[in-house]
């Protein structure tokens, strides 16, 4: 039977996050915390890292869960592991702020420093030993990695997912998005495989990107920055491996996997922004592709003309198609 109080944190997470975000738009222009839209003409700066306010509706939608299930239910089943999640993904949002307010476009916090504190958020999941330790792969069969586990597949994980879900941005709305329908893939295989109560977290994430999207989208109003790329990376790790399912997550990552060998060809320093024209299309900026963005430039170019909504729907078409896959891949152990 649905318990439908449950869609009051998830409401909530929704309602915070689209009434929150227009006050801090308003805030980040007041201190001159503004970025260039990269892929306009115009010299019009939009108000930075207002993911924060996204992290923070999902994380006291999470509190009232929490509180739900703790006074109502009497239950502290998963307390544990959700006050983990939580000190995490605060943890993970806090560095993205971090380097958002060092300035991106400024290199921001240097990689290896943002690679050390990644890993020392993972420490709560590692603490609790989060998930199973087994593990199965091809021709080996199912392997017991004990104490290997959360020493490092745990804190891999975080720093994989993290990092590059940074990497897929750049484009108006395009990482809230991402997000969403990630998050509701995940939240779904959570359900299927017994975890009711992920699929409320992974719902009021959803739901609060769902709110921001409204002043991200194409004309942006509010740009996310790291604070949500850091937090929303580490959240969808988190729920794989809460979860148990860690094969299907890094399949529904190979947008991101892709993304990665492409950034990797330019060294992890080509921007992933298209060369804007007056008529409002998109142009590639380099000679070659060091991403998916550029890799949707091309392709629209070469069927008609790029713009900026054009290249967020194909890739949000390429994500949605990965996560179909993924069901239908991964079936029998998702529809037990």
């Amino acid at each position: 039977m649905i318990n439908y109080i449950l869609v009051v944190p998830i409401l909530l997470s929704f309602l915070i996050s689209l009434l929150f975000t227009p006050f801090w738009i308003k805030k980040a222009k007041r201190i001159g915390l503004l970025w260039n839209d990269m892929n306009k003409t115009s010299k019009e700066r939009v108000a930075g890292s207002g993911g924060i306010i996204t992290v923070l509706a999902f994380i006291i939608g999470i509190l009232i869960f929490i509180s739900y299930r703790t006074f109502v239910l009497k239950s502290n089943d998963f307390l544990i592991e959700l006050l983990a999640m939580l000190v995490v993904v605060l943890f993970l949002a806090g560095v993205g702020f971090v380097d958002d307010l060092l300035g991106w476009q400024m290199g921001g916090l240097r990689r290896r420093h943002r690679i050390i504190l990644v890993l020392l958020a993972a420490i709560p999941l590692m603490v609790i030993n989060a998930g199973k330790s087994e593990i199965g792969l091809p021709l080996f069969g199912t392997i017991e990695l004990g104490i290997l586990y959360p020493l490092i597949i745990i804190p891999l994980g975080i720093v994989g997912a993290t990092t590059t879900f940074n990497f897929l941005a750049g484009f108006n709305g395009l990482e809230a998005g991402q997000g969403i329908l990630l998050m509701v893939g995940t939240g779904l295989v959570a359900y299927f495989t017994g975890s009711s109560w992920l699929f409320v977290v992974s719902l009021c994430m959803a739901f609060s990107l769902l709110a921001f999207l409204v002043y991200n989208f194409f004309p942006a109003k509010v740009f996310p920055g790291d604070s949500l790329t850091y937090g929303v990376g580490g959240l969808i790790a988190i729920i794989a491996i809460l979860g148990n399912f860690e094969k299907v997550a890094v399949f529904f990552f190979i947008p991101y996997i892709m993304e990665f060998f492409l950034k990797a060809r330019g060294k992890l320093i080509k921007q992933s922004f298209g060369k804007p024209k007056k008529d409002g299309s998109l142009d590639l900026r380099e000679n070659n592709i060091y991403g998916l963005g550029h890799l949707a430039i091309w392709l629209l170019n070469k069927k008609g003309r790029a713009t900026e909504k054009k290249v967020v729907y194909l890739i949000w078409t390429f994500q949605l198609v990965i996560i179909i896959l993924g069901f239908i891949i991964f079936r029998t152990g998702i529809f037990k």
